[in-house]
């Protein structure tokens, strides 16, 4: 191939091509996180999130409003740089062997794609701290009917992997996706620049400025014990009973439910099978929708 810029550029189109192709593999798997994470557009290195302390809801107005405070300044989300870059040795662009490639930036496009998905995977895993100081599943501090403070849980326990049930029916989710700046395919192939004149090779890359973290606690439960009947029985109820300050219903749907790879067979015995084992009817087919999640962690 001879090595002019025209040449070049049709070179990137190319590749970018394919890149585009492996972008889009998976169709709507590839924007998994997209149905339990909020998107939030980013503006800034660091994003400070005035959440309500609760899902409020509406009140009888008996005297003055009561206006519902928003709790911003501890918590924060930093934007986080991500990149993954290929060279390619002029050598090779040379002696038409660039054809090679091409599988390779198909892939390089498909890791891009599914990078929010792991992302948020890791976020879950990692189990960091919400707005209200406590981890996203864990003990959370809210007020009694008679204004007094105590301990709830969004967490079963248990020593096996994860699962997870969610009300996935409102705007906001259990999971905020950051975006500062997406993700852009990039190359440098001037055979004038210094890079290449130095090392002889031309470079791709992608890159982006993201980051996944706590969204609302109130959404979503997490339950490390096997998946079946009774522990689905007692995490979606765990959620439907969760409720905010003075007792208040937050009126929770269990609309989702998220499982690792290693759990997809029991879920569909406990959300598809219409009757059991031994025959019964299993009360718990259609109740929720399945989120099978290969990113999620196995032990």
């Amino acid at each position: 191939m001879d090595l002019t810029s025209a040449n070049m550029q049709v070179l990137f189109r190319a590749y970018n091509t394919h890149f585009q192709r492996g972008f889009a593999e998976l169709g709507g798997d590839t924007e998994l996180y997209r149905l339990f994470c909020t998107i939030v557009p980013s503006t800034t290195a660091v994003e400070v999130y005035p959440w309500l302390k609760e899902l409020a809801q509406l009140r009888e107005w008996v005297g003055d409003r009561v206006y519902h405070g928003l709790e911003a300044g501890e918590f924060f989300i930093k934007n986080r740089k991500f990149e993954l870059s290929y060279a390619i040795n002029r050598d090779a662009i040379e002696d038409d062997t660039y054809g090679i490639y091409g599988p390779m930036f198909a892939g390089f496009g498909r890791s891009t794609a599914e990078h929010p998905n792991a992302l948020s995977a890791e976020m879950l895993a990692a189990n960091p701290k919400c707005y209200d100081g406590s981890p996203l599943f864990g003990n959370h501090t809210v007020l009694d009917e008679k204004g007094k403070k105590v301990q709830v849980s969004n967490d079963i326990g248990g020593n096996g992997n994860a699962w997870y049930v969610m009300d996935l029916t409102r705007e906001i989710k259990p999971v905020i996706f950051q975006k500062r700046r997406d993700y852009n395919f990039r190359a440098l192939t001037n055979l004038n620049s210094e890079s290449v004149m130095d090392s002889d090779v031309f470079k791709y890359g992608v890159d982006a400025r993201v980051n996944a973290g706590p969204g609302l606690w109130q959404l979503a439960v997490r339950c490390n014990e096997p998946l079946n009947a009774e522990t689905y029985e007692a995490a979606r109820a765990r959620l439907q009973e969760l409720k905010g300050d003075q007792g208040r219903p937050l009126a929770l749907r269990h609309s989702h439910t998220m499982v690792p790879s290693g759990m997809e067979g029991a879920a569909l015995r406990v959300l598809n099978n219409v009757q059991t084992a031994n025959g019964a009817t299993n009360e718990w087919a259609g109740t929720s929708k399945l989120i099978h999640n290969p990113w999620l962690s196995a032990a």
